[in-house]
């Protein structure tokens, strides 16, 4: 049974997707995007990064992939999570310590990523509205959340 508050509804310009977010594997990363969707931080947001096969990126507020949120960054919970079709997981630079806005949701079995980012969730449904988000790096006239919601 899903935990009350832990579900995030993206609604994106390709239809819904629905993610459990999962506080057991990354509670820090899951109370700081609560706090981000709480704020309306990721409406309007692009996907910037998409690259097919393996994943497409979003949560940069200029849509370069080169924004954070006006928070910190969040220190890595990186977790035994595996990277496959539908894992939510956080972008971050170099630096492990780096995850700040942007996540990305896999297309495809991204194993070589894991234990270096830190999973927070898994898409329940609307996987097919994924598939069909426009590729690019950079994308042109990219596909974007129009809302994000907690329920």
């Amino acid at each position: 049974m899903a935990e009350a508050g832990n579900t995030l509804t993206l609604e994106t310009t390709k239809g819904e997707v629905v993610i459990q977010m999962r506080p057991d594997l990354a509670p820090g990363h899951v109370a700081h995007i609560k706090k981000l969707v709480g704020e309306g931080f990721y409406d309007g947001v692009v996907f910037h990064r998409v690259i097919d096969g393996f994943m497409a990126q979003t949560g940069c507020p200029h849509g370069t992939g080169t924004g954070g949120s006006k928070y910190p960054n969040i220190k890595a919970e990186f977790n035994s999570e595996p990277h496959v079709r539908g894992t939510c997981s956080m972008a971050r630079a170099s630096s492990p310590d780096s995850a700040n806005s942007q996540f990305f949701i896999c297309f495809g079995d991204a194993r070589f990523l894991d234990k270096q980012y830190t999973v927070w969730g898994q898409v329940t449904s609307g996987m097919e509205n994924v598939d069909k988000i426009k590729r690019g790096e950079p994308v042109r006239d990219p596909d974007k959340i129009i809302s994000a919601k907690l329920s």
